[in-house]
């Protein structure tokens, strides 16, 4: 019989050797055939696992003599998921999650230590019988909300110092939550209407998202994505709401020459020729190629003739210069907006690789604005919400450019909801329900060099 924990448990091993959570998982996947209820188990054991890491170490530290960096790795992982069972999964009994865990314990090597790990899991029901949170968390707000939601301390300090306490801790409790899934509707190939009823007659319920007029948010569990209908048709695209507005900002015209100067996996760059009628030129450029091969996969799916493939870093481009009326530059960044979708990011991410990424979202800027015509228009992305590579990069541009000006959104258009004083557009996922994003659209005034 396949054991959902047991294969949690060998995907949790591969993340603590140093793969990323998404690939770690897929690849258990696919070596099992798991009915959809395990198959559901698995990735919410395995994602809440690595996503709630510091709690379940800071629970460890309380509960056991030994701290958690103290306990074998594998063991540490087992208790992890017996702890993320207890205080995350109201729908799994005490009981099986102890006994369950005690189990796995007992099948992986660790048999002499059966009776610790009952005893560690038994002890911390009765604190939840006896507490309103059996957790014990310091006074200092940023340790706090870093261990009761599980955040490093930088990351906290960053949001306290935008927002202030009350909406950090709703951030962050967004940030914990099962991300949803929007789709994009291509509507060379599709009507909204068709999509949704197509959709509606094999059971998946979906609402749509204000601003947005090609977007729709699933509701509920979908199974996989591909056998949706509408999938190999190229009626739509997975894509979230936050990003689907950059093509907005963006605001490409039919007969234009585009270029989309970090384009893969391409979901910007196909939502653009879609809103060019896939009349005129669209240049996805990226320095990965094997990353450039799902978005020629995309454009084939959607039927997209209008979009050409450049392999080849941005930086070291010149043959697009003065070539883009409109040029993209979503620019490689830290993901600070999308900590929900990344279970690890939050680990990964130092205030070092923000500093390296801010680095590089500057001379990246600096090149692809070469890539506008005089008169034309650059918009920059991120899906961070990271001050440092957002407002201190356009910041920086603005005063080493001075023949370039924000341009901030029309009042009627689709992104004026999101736009800030100074002309930038921010989105706040536990504002809007979408992933974190700041866009900012350049206007070339002149023709400097």
């Amino acid at each position: 019989m396949i054991n959902a924990r047991q294969i949690a448990f060998n995907a949790l091993r591969d993340v603590h050797k140093g793969a990323y959570a998404d690939v770690a998982l897929n690849r258990v996947l696919q070596k099992v055939s798991l009915p959809s209820h395990d198959r559901g188990l698995l990735t919410e054991l395995v994602y809440g696992s690595v996503r709630r890491q510091r709690t379940l170490d800071t629970l460890i530290d309380q509960l056991a003599t030994k701290k958690s960096h103290q306990q074998p790795q594998d063991l540490r992982t087992i208790i992890h998921l017996g702890l993320y069972q207890l205080r995350y999964q109201e729908r799994i009994p005490a009981s099986a999650a102890v006994n369950t865990t005690v189990q796995l314990a007992k099948e992986n090597g660790f048999s002499g230590l059966t009776g610790f790990v009952n005893g560690l899991l038994r002890q911390y029901i009765r604190l939840g019988e006896r507490l309103p949170e059996p957790l014990k968390l310091p006074e200092n707000p940023v340790e706090r909300l870093g261990i009761l939601y599980s955040f490093p301390d930088w990351i906290i300090q960053v949001w306290l110092d935008e927002l202030g306490l009350a909406q950090t801790e709703q951030l962050c409790d967004w940030m914990n939550q099962t991300p949803t899934i929007d789709l994009r509707v291509n509507p060379l190939r599709a009507a909204i209407e068709e999509v949704e009823g197509a959709l509606a007659s094999v059971g998946i319920l979906t609402r749509r998202v204000r601003d947005l007029p090609q977007a729709l948010r699933l509701v509920g569990s979908t199974g996989a994505i591909q056998n949706l209908p509408g999938f190999s048709e190229g009626w739509w695209s997975v894509q979230d709401a936050s990003a689907q507005l950059v093509g907005y900002v963006l605001n490409p015209q039919a007969g234009e020459v585009v270029i989309d100067a970090c384009a893969a996996p391409g979901g910007k760059t196909t939502h653009i020729a879609e809103l060019m009628g896939d009349d005129g030129e669209v240049w996805g450029c990226d320095r990965t190629a094997s990353r450039l091969r799902k978005l020629r996969e995309n454009a084939q799916r959607l039927h997209l003739q209008s979009i050409r493939i450049c392999t080849g870093d941005s930086r070291h481009l010149p043959q697009f210069n003065s070539r883009g009326d409109r040029v993209l530059l979503d620019a490689p960044c830290s993901g600070l907006g999308t900590l929900h979708r990344h279970a690890d990011a939050r680990w990964r991410q130092t205030p070092e690789s923000v500093q390296e990424l801010s680095r590089l979202q500057t001379e990246l800027i600096a090149q692809t604005s070469k890539f506008v015509k005089p008169g034309g228009v650059l918009v920059y992305a991120t899906c961070t919400l990271h001050p440092a590579e957002n407002e201190g990069v356009i910041s920086r541009f603005l005063t080493d450019h001075p023949d370039w000006e924000i341009q901030p959104p029309g009042v009627d258009s689709y992104e004026a909801r999101y736009s800030t004083p100074q002309g930038w557009l921010k989105v706040w996922p536990h504002r809007q329900n979408m992933d974190g994003f700041f866009m900012v659209r350049l206007r070339k005034t002149n023709n400097y060099q």
